[in-house]
């Protein structure tokens, strides 16, 4: 997932609202241990919230539009729908709420978060890359 956001000053807390133009949620799952399936969810939106200099302050927060889920197979799609799998009438919406950012070497960090699907919510750790900032 990508957005883009503008430089502020150090210490200012800022929000700013995913980019839908270059945010992505993009998957790939084993299918019966013989192929991956890839897809993406089109409709996806969500807040960044903290200090532009200090990736550690940073809150975000993501919905994912279940019924938008696409894997170029529309048979597939609906039955992903389903309440066999996320069950997509009585649970729309993905959520993902980032907790904590750990810095790691360089441009790259981990945000842990929670993520809730099907009213299901379990940690999850995702490794992201920070790939600048520019004033737009």
């Amino acid at each position: 997932m990508s957005t883009t956001i503008e430089p502020t000053t150090a210490n200012e807390v800022q929000t700013w609202a995913l980019d839908a133009s270059h945010t992505n949620v993009e998957f790939a799952v084993k299918h019966l241990m013989i192929s991956t399936v890839k897809g993406s969810f089109a409709d996806v939106t969500g807040t960044l919230r903290g200090e532009m200099a200090d990736p550690s302050t940073f809150e975000l927060d993501v919905s994912i539009d279940v019924a938008s889920i696409d894997t170029r197979q529309e048979q597939r799609d609906a039955h992903l729908r389903s309440p066999d799998f996320f069950d997509a009438m009585k649970w729309p919406e993905i959520r993902f709420a980032g907790k904590r950012v750990e810095s790691q070497a360089g441009d790259r960090f981990r945000l842990i978060g929670d993520v809730t699907i099907r009213d299901v919510t379990r940690e999850l750790t995702l490794e992201v890359v920070s790939e600048g900032a520019v004033r737009d």
